[in-house]
């Protein structure tokens, strides 16, 4: 069913849209364990005035849930942007298999630290639909300066 990076990617950035919509910062997050979407969540910051109800924390703590525990070596995580650094310190704890990500984030993003805060055995897809993830992010700010 989700097997794609693209069709997963697309599923979050419909999650980034969502955000986007509550004017949240438009990132969101799907989780596919197998073939199956297994968590999808958007920033809640806002909402929740919470500064850690990140997207990916968000979905984390979904597919965790769905899986019955705290380790999701078989999943892949797509997000719309870059993982910051205490996304990538979460996704290291529950040994994600795969990360995907779209937009890098070369201000706050987890490669400006190194990739050392990843889990060794987690492999990284970067620029998955990165366009369309950067341009939802540029308007979002845009409008907020305006």
């Amino acid at each position: 069913m989700y097997s794609s990076d693209i069709t997963c990617m697309r599923e979050a950035l419909k999650e980034a849209q969502v955000a986007f919509d509550r004017d949240e910062v438009p990132v969101g997050c799907v989780i596919v364990c197998g073939n199956r979407l297994v968590a999808r969540a958007h920033n809640l910051t806002e909402t929740l005035n919470d500064p850690t109800a990140h997207a990916e924390m968000q979905a984390i703590t979904a597919a965790t849930h769905a899986a019955g525990g705290k380790y999701l070596l078989e999943c892949t995580l797509y997000v719309t942007l870059e993982p910051c650094a205490m996304c990538a310190g979460a996704l290291y704890w529950a040994q994600i298999g795969r990360l995907v990500f779209g937009a890098s984030d070369p201000k706050r993003g987890f490669s400006t630290v190194g990739d050392r805060l990843l889990h060794p055995k987690t492999t990284v897809a970067k620029g998955v639909l990165e366009d369309e993830c950067a341009r939802l992010l540029r308007a979002f700010f845009r409008k907020k300066r305006d």
